[in-house]
């Protein structure tokens, strides 16, 4: 669907401006190729902070290696988290705030619910030390539960028989969906133990793509102030590493996200592979730490499992909001998105923004598509003179060139000028198209009538087939310079952008359909200001 939007955009752009010349914008994707293994880059930026200290707090009773794992569910009005005692991991974490499908008895969203079961997400295992990934943890409660303003914390501790002990403690507040983790190691023998924590995420290799919130699956990563994406098939063959100040690493779909953050440098570095179960896996390592004997190691990292909702992202810090990748134009993009959500404020209707919207961006750029549409009518006036001329001096093209060229000058006619300014408005379009494509706000909300999702099509195929209709009208009120034929081919354009746009989610063929009403009407406008 994003291949098919940007060439509906490109075309769309020709058709109403008879301007085509700019290519679809495109996810960054600067990665460092492993293969056969992986490829990295060194570690710069400010140390990480590993805190050491020496054993004082007392201990929580571990379960005995082999046992069952019991399984702690913590509850808050966001969500449903379930962690198991198998290391110490999120088995999954229920959305009580989103549903599958738009429909009321639609079953919750859930994340990681499908996770490696031999390797569950946040799961933690040693490098440099034996700690496996399956060891099992004492947790120091059974149940949390949360209500908003609260905050709780679950603590769960394995001893090991080589004589250490490792705490993982993970911190709620039940008024979001971020949550800390600290992970201790206590030496309790008679060596020291040099090594890290190697925390996991891992997600399905393949999933349900006609589910749309799967048109974007994948793990990402942000690293040295750059967003790195990685589809599955990207690592399927080799893994991809990355060192170099990593902010976060996430498994993420179109609207939710999965990431573990650093907090004061603690990650440092990040693979991702296809493991040995076939699962996705983002392999997330701390800083080297050594702790002597009777000393205690610890390193904090931040959760978050939720929506890619940009005011939520933001709140978490660490630069989330860039997961929410709004392409080449995103600086553009991100202020349409707020604006989106302001208007909402107000009006209650995520349609009635979308329309706002359009009305205020037509206003804004009015002074330059008035200019754009006289000049073309200028240039579509002088088209008899210039066919007159290109049949005088059809032997001699230096001499019409230079003949078409006194022409505009006589008439004051700047051959651009129907072009250049149109060719400003372009970014502005591909960051609403973006903003609209990508908005969790869009997800589920309906408009009126029979419009019940403006991130899904239109189930009746109304909206498509009144914007075909009214992209016909402005094409028949659009100056052109075209000969018989080339005007014959424009016009088919509306039937294929009609088809096109059958399966578009219904916001953007809402913002496409208003756009072209408000530009008939401004047609309308100037062709009365400029006479014939």
């Amino acid at each position: 669907m994003e291949k098919r939007a940007l060439l509906a955009i490109i075309l769309s752009i020709g058709v109403f401006y008879l301007f085509s010349l700019l290519n679809g914008p495109q996810q960054k994707q600067t990665v460092v190729d492993t293969a056969p293994s992986a490829v990295t880059t060194q570690n710069v930026g400010a140390a990480p902070v590993v805190s050491v200290q020496p054993v004082t707090s007392p201990l929580v009773p571990a379960a005995p290696v082999g046992k069952p794992a019991h399984e702690v569910i913590v509850e808050t009005d966001r969500y449903t988290a379930v962690f198991s005692g198998t290391g110490a991991a999120l088995k999954r974490m229920t959305l009580k705030g989103f549903r599958e499908t738009n429909k009321p008895d639609a079953p919750l969203v859930v994340l990681l619910g499908q996770s490696d079961p031999s390797a569950l997400s946040f799961s933690t295992r040693g490098v440099g030390f034996a700690l496996s990934n399956q060891a099992v943890y004492a947790p120091s409660a059974t149940a949390l539960t949360l209500a908003a303003g609260d905050k709780k914390q679950l603590i769960f501790t394995y001893v090991d028989a080589q004589g250490f002990v490792v705490r993982k403690t993970y911190s709620f507040d039940g008024s979001g969906y971020g949550i800390a983790l600290e992970t201790q190691l206590v030496n309790n023998s008679s060596a020291p133990i040099t090594g890290s924590f190697q925390h996991l995420l891992t997600a399905p290799f393949e999933v349900n793509q006609k589910d749309s919130r799967y048109e974007t699956y994948g793990s990402s990563l942000y690293a040295d102030n750059s967003l790195y994406t990685e589809a599955p098939k990207d690592v399927a063959s080799a893994s991809k590493k990355y060192e170099k100040s990593v902010s976060w690493a996430a498994i993420n779909d179109k609207y939710f996200l999965s990431a573990l953050l650093a907090d004061a440098n603690s990650i440092a570095s990040v693979e991702l592979k296809k493991n040995a179960a076939g699962f996705l896996e983002s392999a997330i390592t701390t800083p080297a730490f050594s702790a002597a004997p009777g000393q205690a190691v610890s390193l904090k990292h931040h959760l978050f499992i939720g929506p890619k909702d940009i005011d939520i992202l933001k709140a978490q810090g660490n630069s989330l909001e860039q997961s929410l990748d709004l392409g080449w134009f995103s600086a553009l993009a991100k202020p349409m998105l707020y604006s989106l959500k302001f208007f909402y404020k107000y009006v209650g209707n995520y349609g009635i923004a979308i329309i706002i919207i359009t009305v205020v961006l037509k206003i804004i750029f009015f002074p330059l598509t008035h200019k754009s549409y006289k000049s073309m009518k200028d240039m579509s006036k002088l088209q008899p003179k210039m066919m007159a001329l290109k049949e005088k001096f059809k032997n001699d093209k230096d001499a019409m060139n230079r003949a078409v060229m006194e022409l505009y000058r006589e008439h004051k006619v700047n051959p651009l000028g129907g072009c250049l300014p149109m060719l400003v408005q372009i970014p502005v379009f591909f960051a609403l198209y973006k903003a609209l494509m990508y908005s969790i706000e869009l997800r589920h909300a309906p408009f009126y009538f029979w419009i019940t999702d403006l991130s899904d099509k239109d189930p009746y195929y109304v909206t498509p087939i009144i914007m075909g209709a009214t992209m016909f009208i402005q094409q028949k009120m659009t100056p052109s310079n075209m000969d018989e034929l080339q005007q014959k081919v424009m016009l088919a354009l509306p039937v294929i952008f009609t088809f096109m746009f059958l399966t578009f989610p219904s916001g953007l063929v809402l913002y496409w359909l208003v756009n072209n009403i408000l530009t008939i009407g401004q047609q309308m406008y100037i062709n009365k200001l400029v006479k014939d």
